[in-house]
C-alpha cells in the first residue's frame, strides 16, 4: 500500500511500493494543472507537490491552462471557464455527457458531446456555430460512446471511441479519414507535430498503456506495465507529451483502485521512470494533466494533451 503524502511534496515511490525501479531523482519537480473526475474538482499544484488552487467540476475530464491564465475544462454535462479568482467568463451546458473541450485561435470553444455524438464549435457568448454529428439525429451513444476529442488545425478531428476500442480522425464533415485500433478502449489522443498519433488506453483488457503509432498505422512506440515492477498501471487516461520528448500519463485509479497506484508517471523515449506523484489524501482520480514550467500556447496547439 502506497504510503500517502496528503498536501505536501511528490512522493518517491520506490520504497513505498517495494519497487525499487520506482525511484525518482528528486531534481525532477513539476507544477500542473489536473483534473479529479471522482472528487469532482481542478486543481493547481506546485513544483514541491502542495495543492494551491482548487475548484468544484463534477465529472471533470479535460482541462487547459490557457496563455492568460484562466482555466478552461469540463463540467460532467458542460463547458466552463473561470479567471484564478473564479469568475466565470465562458459557459456551455449540455443534456450530454461531455468529456473534451478545446479553446480554438478564433475565441471558439471546441466541445465533444458524448452520447449525442456531436462535435461543436460554440462561440464565446454559448451559441453553437459548428456541428458535426457521428451519430443520426436523435441516437444516442451511450455513456462509452466518446471520450477526449481533439479539433486539429487543419479542421479535422481525432475522436476517442471508448466503447469501441478505436481512435478515428474525421474530416471537417464527420467523414472517417482513417483508424487506429485501441484495445482496452481509448481515452485520450494527441496528434504529435510529426503526424504521429499518442494514444491512452484504459482497462477493458486490463493492460493499460500508451501507444503511439506513426502516419502508416505503424506502432512505433508503447509504454505498458511490461516496462515496469509489480503493474502499478491501472488505467491510462490523460496524457502529455513535453517539449524534451518525455510523456506524462495519468494513472486513474477508479475501477476498484483507488490509492493502489500513483497518480502520475513521467516516463522518457526510451521507457525510463523518472518522476511520480501521488497525494492520496487530497486527490482520487486524475484524469488530465497539463505540465505548466514547459510553457505553450494552448490556444496555438504548442501543448501537446
Amino acid at each position: 500500500m502506497i504510503r500517502s503524502l496528503g498536501r505536501l511534496s511528490a512522493l518517491v515511490l520506490g520504497f513505498a511500493l517495494g519497487l525499487s525501479s520506482l525511484a525518482q531523482p528528486a531534481k525532477v519537480t513539476h507544477e500542473f494543472a489536473c483534473c479529479d473526475y471522482t472528487a469532482g474538482k481542478v486543481f493547481l499544484v506546485n513544483t514541491e507537490g502542495a495543492i494551491t488552487w482548487e475548484h468544484k467540476a463534477s465529472s471533470t475530464n479535460d482541462l487547459w491552462v490557457l496563455p492568460n491564465g484562466n482555466l478552461l475544462f469540463t463540467t460532467g454535462h458542460g463547458v466552463l471557464e473561470i479567471t484564478r479568482d473564479k469568475k466565470e467568463v465562458f459557459k456551455y451546458e449540455s443534456k450530454s455527457e461531455i468529456y473534451a473541450c478545446q479553446r480554438l485561435a478564433n475565441g471558439n470553444t471546441f466541445v465533444g458531446e458524448c452520447n449525442a455524438g456531436r462535435l461543436l464549435e460554440v462561440d464565446p457568448a454559448g451559441k453553437i456555430v459548428k456541428e458535426v454529428r457521428l451519430l443520426p439525429e436523435g441516437k444516442d451513444g451511450g455513456h462509452g460512446y466518446m471520450r477526449n476529442a481533439r479539433r486539429l488545425p487543419d479542421g479535422h478531428f481525432l475522436v476517442a471511441h471508448y466503447g469501441e476500442q478505436i481512435v478515428r480522425e474525421y474530416d471537417a464533415d464527420g467523414k472517417t479519414v482513417t483508424e487506429f485500433k485501441a484495445p482496452g478502449g481509448p481515452h485520450s489522443v494527441v496528434r504529435l507535430p510529426n503526424g504521429n498519433t499518442l494514444i491512452s488506453l484504459a482497462d477493458m483488457k486490463k493492460d493499460a498503456k500508451a501507444v503511439e503509432y506513426d502516419k502508416d498505422g505503424k506502432l512505433v512506440w508503447e509504454f505498458s506495465n511490461k516496462d515496469l515492477p509489480d503493474a502499478p498501471l491501472k488505467f491510462i487516461a490523460g496524457i502529455q507529451r513535453l517539449p524534451n520528448g518525455n510523456t506524462m500519463l495519468c494513472n486513474w485509479l477508479g475501477h476498484g483502485q483507488l490509492g493502489k497506484a500513483p497518480h502520475l508517471l513521467e516516463v522518457t523515449p526510451d521507457k525510463k521512470l523518472v518522476w511520480t506523484y501521488a497525494n492520496h489524501q487530497g486527490m482520487k482520480t486524475i484524469s488530465t494533466i497539463q505540465v505548466l514550467e514547459v510553457g505553450g500556447d494552448a490556444v496555438k496547439g504548442e501543448v501537446l494533451h
